[in-house]
């Protein structure tokens, strides 16, 4: 993901996701499961250009979706993480921009995802927890 700081953007999602900041240098970062894992790259961008959600002129490059057990509960903690929120309190779903600008949504995490969340456990979100 093309960013300013991928340092500052890993610590952000570690925390968001729950998972740990696997590699590390000036202008990269990773953060993933494990250091053999695949992950979400942070590449530092010297003229990165945030995107302007939803202005199609600069479009939102990517998108994720965060899993959570509780969207109100969870919207405080993106908000400290961080994240600013795009759309009004009462939308759905709670579209924030992450530190770099990127649009990400948090969702209700959906039946079978909760059977599954039980599997492993988190320090992210409230309810968060990776899929196994």
């Amino acid at each position: 993901m093309d960013c300013p700081d991928p340092a500052a953007l890993a610590a952000f999602y570690s925390e968001l996701l729950g998972l740990p900041v696997t590699w590390q240098e000036d202008d990269f970062a990773v953060v993933s499961a494990s250091d053999t894992a695949s992950g979400i790259a942070f590449q530092q961008v010297p003229d990165f250009q945030p995107p302007r959600w939803p202005d199609p002129a600069r479009p939102q490059q990517m998108h994720f979706d965060v899993m959570v057990d509780d969207v109100e509960a969870a919207g405080p903690r993106v908000l400290a993480l961080g994240a600013r929120r795009l759309t009004a309190a009462e939308s759905r779903p709670a579209i924030y921009a992450d530190p770099a600008g990127h649009p990400f949504c948090l969702i209700p995490r959906p039946g079978w995802a909760r059977r599954r969340a039980h599997l492993s456990q988190g320090r992210a979100l409230p309810g968060y927890r990776p899929s196994p």
